[in-house]
């Protein structure tokens, strides 16, 4: 019988071979996670009591995950009773202990099947939506848009759109819902200086680095998943998003090179092998890049801030 201590062996023998593009990586981290599932269920000696949907959010949900990824899951179950509640309670804490012993860290925020506010019901899933849609905080927004990245991985695949379709439907008849998710993402980290230059990092570990997840892949992922909730567009990968923003006349210009940006951005996250964990992921050595690489960079950079500004402007 496969056990995790097997699984993660044959997937730190294997990983490095899914290097060639982010598909293929993201491919292989899917597949390793099915296999979490399967031992899993097999540890609690019983299939699952009624229909349900296992899910990914975070990178792993928008299929941009780097050599190391940690956790970010969730499930919803058919309906509520004591029976269901049990077991996918234990499902829950059984996949976050697997996935973990596997080596994907274990979230710091918690977004794990293991915490019961990322485990329900679909109709207390409804209800913790429409709880965090009107409440006003900037947690509940953030709890959102977890949300909103959330893609399929086991089980169900109707409950999530069924879900996503009740937040867009919501914000239709509440603008000031779409307000609330601009003033959330407007702030993000500047790395360019007032005469063009890249600003790295001055001390510690990542002296002379740059911080791509918050520099770069943020004011992408966040102005683009913003459109996408404005939109009612369910796909996650901002890239599968922007292809689909861009099908509207009207945000072509917004959008512009923003479909190249996002592929260089991916292939430099899939550059960063020697390293030791998950925070490693997000760094970038300005100094081994070449003339044209730090050129490169910089354009990404620029234009990310271009659009995340624009798109705060236009859902403010």
């Amino acid at each position: 019988m496969e056990t995790y201590e097997s699984l993660r062996e044959w997937k730190d023998q294997n990983i490095m071979s899914y290097l060639k593009d982010t598909i293929s990586l993201n491919d292989f981290h899917d597949q390793v996670m099915q296999h979490v599932m399967h031992i899993a269920k097999s540890k609690l000696k019983e299939e699952p009591p009624c229909n349900f949907t296992w899910f990914i959010t975070g990178s792993g949900g928008r299929r941009e995950q780097g050599l190391i990824s940690d956790q970010d899951h969730g499930i919803v179950y058919e309906k509520s009773n004591k029976e269901y509640e049990g077991y996918f309670k234990a499902l829950g804490e059984e996949l976050a202990f697997g996935l973990h012993a596997v080596g994907y860290p274990y979230c710091q925020g918690n977004v794990m099947s293991s915490n019961p506010l990322w485990c329900k019901s679909a109709e207390c899933w409804k209800s913790q939506l429409e709880e965090w849609m009107r409440e006003e905080s900037w947690e509940a927004i953030r709890h959102l848009q977890i949300f909103f990245d959330a893609r399929f991985l086991c089980g169900n695949q109707s409950y999530i759109n069924e879900l996503k379709l009740f937040i867009y439907q919501f914000q239709l008849g509440h603008p000031s819902l779409l307000r609330r998710f601009s003033a959330n993402i407007e702030h993000v980290k500047n790395v360019i200086g007032p005469v063009g230059q890249i600003l790295v990092e001055q001390h510690g570990k990542y002296q002379g680095c740059v911080n791509l997840k918050y520099a770069a892949f943020l004011p992408y992922v966040n102005a683009v998943r913003l459109l996408s909730i404005k939109e009612g567009i369910y796909e996650t990968s901002t890239f599968s998003r922007i292809v689909q923003l861009k099908r509207s006349s009207k945000y072509d210009k917004m959008l512009q090179n923003c479909e190249r940006n996002f592929l260089d951005l991916l292939k430099y996250r899939i550059s960063l092998i020697k390293i030791e964990n998950y925070t490693d992921t997000h760094y970038l050595r300005i100094h081994n890049l070449s003339k044209e690489e730090r050129k490169e960079i910089k354009r990404i950079l620029k234009d990310g801030k271009r659009l995340h500004e624009e798109v705060i402007a236009l859902t403010s």
